[in-house]
């Protein structure tokens, strides 16, 4: 039988207690609304992967502004008022459906794709090993001796020689590339974002 009640809402007082998802929804069913809601439009010309991709950037940074000046947060926004947790909600949801629709026309199985990173988490750390840590996989690494990560860690601030200091040319050129894609993104962000404020306002 499945469980439906730790997956229901019970009231208490104004406040409705969060016991999970509800049950019934599933990627497919999002996927599959997300495609049938494009092809109606005929949407799907602009649905390319660049543009889904910075879209659902522009949708992160809107998520952002919501936590942008509030300080710490606690689990569960107790200090959220409804109108916020409704606000949260769709912000969440508009970044969700991008990742969706963007798996969908990239080809990728979002959930066999999720299950297989969670599986590889899984074996990266080690629940006897990690139980009440917050360190990098690579201090689990080899036994989990963190006395080799430190001796790296001490090794690596040594003065560098001039041999390792040198680079060559073409790592330099392609060191510049990368800068120069990164900045080309943030700003088509920054622009999508004006652009979006200005057609709402």
């Amino acid at each position: 039988r499945r469980r439906e009640s730790r997956r229901e809402a019970s009231m208490a007082g104004d406040r409705v207690i969060y016991k999970g998802f509800k049950q019934g929804v599933t990627l497919e069913d999002l996927r599959e609304e997300m495609r049938t809601f494009a092809e109606e439009r005929d949407w799907n010309k602009f649905h390319i992967p660049r543009n889904l991709l910075l879209a659902l950037v522009g949708e992160v940074g809107e998520l952002s502004e919501i936590f942008q000046w509030r300080g710490e947060v606690s689990p569960g926004l107790p200090d959220f008022e409804e109108k916020d947790r409704v606000h949260l909600g769709e912000e969440l949801s508009d970044v969700l459906l991008y990742l969706i629709r963007l798996s969908d026309r990239c080809h990728i199985d979002l959930p066999t794709a999720a299950l297989r990173k969670m599986e590889k988490n899984r074996r990266k750390y080690p629940k006897d090993k990690v139980k009440g840590k917050s360190d990098k996989y690579t201090a689990y690494q080899n036994g989990g001796a963190k006395n080799d990560i430190s001796a790296k860690t001490e090794q690596e601030t040594k003065t560098v020689t001039p041999k390792a200091a040198s680079c060559s040319t073409s790592n330099v050129s392609g060191y510049k590339t990368y800068l120069g894609q990164i900045f080309v993104v943030s700003i088509a962000v920054v622009l999508f974002g004006i652009l979006k404020v200005a057609v709402g306002s």
